[in-house]
């Protein structure tokens, strides 16, 4: 394993920095591992010659944004509101695509977006003069593009697969309008989800057995996300292999939008213990909460890590982490200890930088998370930005 791999990851399983000195809650990114994971996106860059936007929907922390630039090529966007702050705190290329569009939506975006990507034939047809017209007014000429739907699903859990049956995303092969191309110059693809890189090579064949005549008349094709591409083990060679085949036979410029792979394992919720109630086993109760903070845990839904737990049973100590919000199910799962857990204690949940602070919400009023960077070079904790009432209140009238 590298240096960076091993880097990456310990991050999973313990933080580099002191516990005690975070305020919480507070969500902390680690920005030497966010370096490292840029390392491993640089060297697909350097043999591929692809280039790499930043999925904002997953990871939108623009203050680290000067760090993220040096290596990636822009951002992706799936609003308006995305699409200005990839503009104006990115500030290299913004793609964005949406299922669809509202005219208001177009008129933001086309003066925000250098590429444009449509969902459907007829809000390519009902909105690429309108896209031109605001483009250019602002002395701007976007590209524009369509999402395809493979059909090729890859054992996604169904609520992240873009390929399910009924999926409304992309164009089926048996609905793509060939003689409505003209004006087009990409094609963009996503059913990927935390998957490796047979995954995508199976995908790309599909593509081109569907695909293969629409391709040559194209100068950018998207692979969309989903690629764990700086996860431990991740073959790496057969993605290059995939994204330099491709561009050699179709001539075309290929993208990549990885979320996760920028900001995966990089990101740690610091928590601190209220209470310890009993039940059927210890309750420990948190500072946090699981649907207010970190969503995906139900969504998903998965159990995080925790440093220094196990699972239940495995060390001496064994409760159950609860948040501290009304929801019955506020519950990030069982975990051991090797000794309990008593109030104060500070918890420290792991890979939380990724759909996290893109998808706090204030249910309950619940305290948002401030949020923290850690320099390793000089072992050093700085306070990005403190939540209050006024972010409560101001979102509800």
């Amino acid at each position: 394993m590298s240096t960076t791999e091993n880097n990456r990851y310990n991050g999973r399983l313990a933080c580099r920095f002191n516990p005690a000195e975070v305020a919480t809650p507070a969500f902390v990114v680690d920005e030497g591992l966010l370096a490292d994971n840029l390392t491993i996106l640089a060297r697909v860059k350097e043999q591929t010659g692809c280039r790499i936007l930043l999925a904002l929907k997953c990871f939108a922390m623009f203050s680290v944004f000067p760090l993220l630039r040096q290596v990636l090529d822009g951002v992706c966007c799936s609003s308006p509101h995305e699409a200005r702050l990839g503009r104006e705190e990115f500030g290299r290329e913004v793609h964005s695509f949406a299922a669809a569009y509202s005219e208001e939506d177009i008129k933001q975006l086309a003066v925000t977006s250098d590429h444009l990507i449509f969902n459907s034939f007829a809000q390519w047809q009902r909105f690429r003069r309108p896209a031109e017209a605001s483009a250019g007014a602002a002395g701007r000429h976007p590209a524009f593009g369509l999402r395809i739907n493979p059909e090729h699903s890859e054992g996604a859990i169904p609520l992240y697969d873009p390929c399910a049956p009924g999926s409304r995303l992309g164009i089926r092969r048996a609905d793509f309008r060939t003689d409505l191309l003209d004006g087009i110059s990409s094609l963009h693809w996503h059913n990927l989800c935390e998957q490796d890189a047979d995954c995508l090579q199976r995908t790309v064949d599909a593509v081109e057995q569907r695909f293969g005549d629409i391709i040559p008349r194209m100068r950018h094709v998207n692979f969309g996300g989903g690629h764990h591409i700086t996860r431990p083990g991740y073959r790496l060679d057969l993605l290059i292999n995939t994204i330099n085949r491709f561009q050699r036979h179709w001539n075309v410029q290929v993208y990549l939008e990885p979320g996760e792979a920028v900001a995966l394992n990089a990101g740690y919720l610091v928590t601190t213990v209220l209470d310890v109630v009993q039940a059927d086993l210890p309750i420990v109760i948190i500072d946090a909460s699981v649907p207010a903070h970190m969503p995906d845990v139900l969504e998903m839904p998965y159990r995080p890590h925790i440093v220094g737990s196990d699972e239940p049973g495995k060390k001496a100590w064994t409760c159950r982490i609860g948040g501290l919000s009304c929801l019955a199910g506020d519950v990030a799962g069982e975990y051991s200890f090797d000794r309990p857990l008593t109030l104060g204690s500070k918890l420290v949940f792991t890979d939380m930088a990724i759909y996290t602070m893109v998808k706090t919400n204030t249910f309950n009023g619940v305290q948002l998370p401030s949020i923290v960077r850690y320099h390793p070079d000089s072992d050093q904790l700085s306070l990005v930005r403190r939540f209050g009432y006024e972010d409560f209140k101001n979102r509800l009238s």
